[in-house]
């Protein structure tokens, strides 16, 4: 049975969350509940996530700083899970911390009139980062392969095809300086069923609750068979899928905090030098203080 191998000492979190490119993904074989990699339980999960938040911010800055000025490097994190799973979660938690002016948060509902008159990527297109931003997608152009397979939305020859289409489009996009974060959120049926529950319990969730997601809930194991099918099928080492476990809510927010740290890290973006002379303004400014 597969699982999140042990961290090691200074080792990055997405070697030990990646999904390896070409292997079939059997998602029964990964715990829901599991923490790989994290600094301890829920405490110092919840603290590490906000001193990554304070690093994710000032790394923010810097990219978007780069990016008026020239840089044309960006960055998308894509989410995708179960209804419940935490996709509004992280982007309230994670991207919540960070500078709204350099990010750009789309959330894919169902297309609408317009877009069913383009291809499945035309809106994703519309809706990606420009220079210098974090651009998330709650839902994404992965819906055009999970829920049209499971709820019979277009030909099997047309779903078939779209896998092609997403790594070619994925390819595209990291020749073009886009750094993908893909990540799938794991949750078990269990924890999705507490979730929905907590949902009618409770006045102020109910607005949150849709009876669709009962529906949903009833396909599990097609849902589980077509994320299964888009995780081998579209990973690869420029677009790699990480697999993140979603049962605690806390350890979700941490992994994606650490893994969007990781890859801004290692983009290292910088402030750029000023068109203008410094010392000069400086001078003219004390002297009409």
């Amino acid at each position: 049975m597969p699982k999140h191998p042990a961290r090691k000492n200074g080792e990055a979190l997405r070697a030990l969350l990646r999904l390896p490119p070409g292997e079939r993904v059997e998602l029964a074989g990964y715990d829901a509940r599991a923490t790989p990699g994290a600094p301890g339980g829920r405490r110092a999960g919840l603290a590490d996530t906000a001193r990554t938040g304070r690093r994710l911010a000032r790394l923010q800055e810097r990219l978007w700083a780069a990016g008026r000025a020239g840089d044309h490097r960006r960055v998308l994190l894509v989410l995708q899970g179960m209804d419940t799973s935490g996709k509004g979660g992280t982007v309230k938690h994670v991207i919540g911390r960070l500078n709204p002016a350099g990010c750009r948060i789309t959330a894919f509902g169902v297309p609408t009139e317009e877009e069913r008159r383009h291809d499945f990527l035309w809106r994703v297109r519309r809706a990606l980062p420009e220079a210098g931003e974090i651009g998330v997608f709650d839902r994404s152009h992965y819906e055009d392969v999970l829920i049209a397979r499971v709820r019979h939305l277009a030909r099997p020859a047309e779903i078939g095809s779209r896998y092609g289409l997403i790594n070619d489009f994925e390819r595209s996009l990291a020749e073009d300086g886009v750094t993908l974060v893909k990540c799938f959120l794991h949750l078990s049926p269990e924890e999705q069923g507490r979730r929905l529950l907590r949902r009618l319990d409770r006045p102020d969730k109910r607005w949150k609750f849709d009876p669709a997601d009962l529906d949903g809930r009833a396909r599990w194991s097609a849902h589980q068979e077509a994320h299964e099918l888009a995780l081998t099928r579209c990973s690869a080492p420029y677009a790699p899928w990480y697999l993140v476990p979603a049962d605690r809510k806390w350890y979700r927010d941490w992994a994606i905090g650490r893994l969007l740290l990781e890859h801004l890290r290692e983009l290292d973006p910088r402030y750029p030098e000023p068109g203008f002379d410094v010392a000069e303004c400086r001078l003219r400014l004390l002297e009409r203080m």
